[in-house]
């Protein structure tokens, strides 16, 4: 093994004195040069990490050095950001009552503006920096703002005092407009640095509020950056939904759309309906399950603790939009929780009172998979996780969400009891879809080793090749002793069941799931189910159902089929499941003996093969588990005697077929007495077992 160099040795020293040491005595030479060696050593990288080394950013540099820090990135989410930033300040404005209008106008020349007729940014000095314009302070100096206390905003989408000197500093150039007290001033600024002061620039009538005109740096945002005007369209509309009371005007210069983009050069976007009207156009053309969409709003005189909702279901991947004081909240926080709480309790409560006992599994996820949603609240001082505020924090948003929508969906729930009883069956049916493919994987993981975990019943063969082995399913432990001792080791395994089994047409999803019979079926087919099934972890080749020749038998056996059907039609369709026709009789005469299905087969065997002379034995089986195994094995097992009844779909006939299996197994007793009525002329009356 080779020596360690030294750099990487944190115990060089201490292994060089212990190497170079001698006894008393002895020659010193070799330490005088180690000595020597080390002084003449050049000096490592950061030897010389002295005071002088440590920055001190000041100002807007710490934001221009580590923009992720502010914006998450410099990605083309990040680059995005600083519209919403400077959109933000302007609803906050409009929420507080004091701005009417926001216009947004996307030029040729890539500038972004951004204007509001609201109170205006104060251009006064400030009394910290009497130098300086409070314009200035905020534009240039981090943590420094309006909106710390709620003196000046209720409730405001502005925390830090950070978001538009951000904006300054990740700007190329950036040009301010003020209009307070019927006079212009305007400032303009490069990279976040001051270009000159704050100067009036005349007076004007009929106007007020703040214009930011900006365009991203290519220094940190990548040569040719540029806004996408279909995304500030987006960003500019779902303010407009968030808050009716007010308008804003979209412009964008032509040449900045795509060809084949939808996006207007102008629009004007006001929506009184709120949240309802924003749900209504995303969902347009979705089949809603039920016609209503679950809408509402809560008012605060203050604006703290308002909320407004819009919820609707349809057969597709939900979603849910939020926002807090106006801002989105894409990874959604403490009042989406609220909401979560507020509808799960609200569909259990529904569940309890209606006496429907399948709604006690449900969860919040059952009801959000496929629910569409939009939720805003304003509240004081917020608490975001980041400077992006992607995710609320304050935990009083859950409290004043779940009490501001609790009452009104029970409300609306009992108010249309078709449409609640409706959707309440949609989340269960997505319940028990759930349950279903947890159990799935619960037996996925089983199946993985399935040679050690197979179900314990199970007589496996020993044969690894597919389609040589098969897997007989047969009725009780007494006939799969029997079917046991009569197989073929090597290719036939051997399934034992406890009498009938579920009737899965029939039973709710979670009885399916939690059924231990079936769960052992499952196993060991080691093949899925419904939308998880895989043809190639199939472990057999052939399914043999193989039942007594009696009503009873031929009731397990269509048991199995439906479930079959609904569970695998895939494997039906591979034409991989058999019926076992065992025999029903046993006719001796002397040696000779022979077997029949059933009556009429015995009569023909009685008339054909056997003559008058001698006595005729004729015993009935009661079961496969009162035949021996070497008659079980001749009559029903051994591939060169037995009979198989293939069991087939037939392609153009599917439609039929389920509705037959739904009317003869489902859970509606008066669909089948129609179906014995309709067909009760065409019976054999000596086929029936009565």
């Amino acid at each position: 093994m080779s020596r360690m160099d030294r750099s990487d040795d944190l115990f060089a020293d201490r292994t060089d004195g212990q190497a170079n040491a001698t006894p008393a005595g002895g020659s010193t030479h070799k330490t005088g040069r180690s000595r020597a060696a080390a002084k003449s050593a050049p000096a490592r990288p950061g030897d010389d990490y002295t005071a002088a080394d440590i920055e001190v950013l000041e100002g807007l540099e710490p934001v221009r050095r580590r923009p992720g820090m502010y914006i998450g990135g410099t990605d083309d989410k990040a680059l995005h950001h600083l519209f919403a930033e400077v959109i933000d300040n302007s609803m906050d404005e409009a929420v507080a009552g004091y701005a009417s209008w926001i216009e947004v106008t996307f030029d040729a020349d890539g500038y972004l503006t951004v204007s509001d007729n609201g109170r205006g940014i104060p251009v006064d000095p400030h009394p910290k920096f009497k130098d300086r314009s409070a314009l200035e302070v905020i534009m240039t100096t981090l943590h420094a703002g309006g909106k710390f206390d709620s003196k000046v905003y209720e409730t405001s989408g502005g925390l830090h005092g950070v978001g538009i000197s951000v904006v300054n500093a990740l700007s190329e150039s950036l040009d301010v407009e003020v209009a307070r007290d019927r006079k212009l001033y305007r400032q303009r600024f490069a990279r976040g640095r001051p270009l000159g002061p704050l100067v009036p620039a005349g007076e004007v009538h009929n106007r007020r509020g703040t214009t930011i005109r900006f365009r991203p740096d290519p220094e940190i945002f990548g040569k040719g950056v540029a806004f996408d005007p279909d995304r500030l369209f987006r960003m500019a509309r779902s303010k407009a939904y968030l808050f009716g009371g007010v308008e804003i005007r979209w412009s964008c210069a032509p040449g900045r759309i795509a060809e084949k983009s939808d996006t207007p050069p102008k629009a004007v976007f006001h929506f009184p309906g709120g949240l309802r009207d924003y749900l209504s156009e995303t969902l347009a053309g979705e089949t809603l399950v039920g016609s209503e969409i679950f809408a509402g709003k809560s008012d605060k005189q203050s604006g703290h603790g308002s909320v407004e909702w819009a919820l609707a279901w349809f057969p597709g991947d939900g979603f849910i939009r939020s926002y807090c004081n106006t801002v989105p909240t894409a990874e959604g926080g403490s009042h989406e929780a609220g909401l979560r709480s507020a509808l799960l309790r609200g569909f259990k409560a529904y569940g309890e009172l209606t006496n429907n006992k399948r709604a006690a599994v449900i969860t919040s996820d059952d009801i959000l998979t496929s629910c569409g949603g939009m939720l805003s609240v304003f509240i004081r001082e917020p608490e975001f996780v980041g400077q992006t505020k992607d995710r609320l924090a304050s935990a009083e948003a859950t409290r004043i969400v779940e009490n501001a929508i609790r009452d009104a969906f029970d409300h609306w729930l009992a108010a249309s009891p078709n449409q609640a009883a409706t959707l309440l069956d949609w989340v269960v049916e997505r319940a028990e879809e759930r349950l279903r493919r947890r159990r799935e994987r619960e037996i996925s993981r089983k199946t993985a080793t399935r040679k050690l975990r197979l179900p314990g019943k199970l007589a496996d063969c020993t044969s690894s090749l597919r389609e040589e082995t098969e897997l007989f399913i047969v009725e009780g432990d007494s006939a799969g002793g029997s079917a046991k001792q009569a197989r073929n080791r090597r290719t036939q395994a051997i399934l034992p069941l406890r009498g009938k089994i579920l009737n899965v047409a029939s039973a709710a999803r979670d009885k399916i799931t939690a059924n231990q019979q079936l769960a052992d079926l499952i196993q060991a087919l080691g093949c899925g189910t419904g939308g998880r099934y895989r043809a190639d972890d199939l472990r057999y080749g052939k399914i043999i159902v193989m039942t007594d020749a009696d009503v009873d038998g031929a009731h397990i056996a269509s048991l199995l089929i439906t479930f079959f059907f609904r569970e695998m039609p895939e494997l039906i369709a591979e034409g991989r499941l058999y019926l076992a026709v065992p025999p029903l009789f046993r006719i001796a005469q002397g040696p000779k003996i022979l077997y029949a299905r059933d009556e009429t087969h015995r009569d023909e065997l009685l008339e054909s093969e056997f003559s008058g002379r001698g006595k005729i034995e004729v015993s009935r089986f009661k079961g496969l588990g009162e035949m021996m195994p070497a008659q079980l094995k001749e009559t029903a097992m051994a591939p060169g005697k037995r009979s198989l009844l293939q069991v087939r779909i037939i392609d153009a006939e599917t439609a039929e077929n389920t509705d037959l299996v739904n009317r003869l197994m489902g859970n509606k007793p008066e669909a089948r007495f129609a179906f014995i009525q309709d067909r009760a002329a065409f019976a054999d009356e000596k086929a029936l077992d009565i």
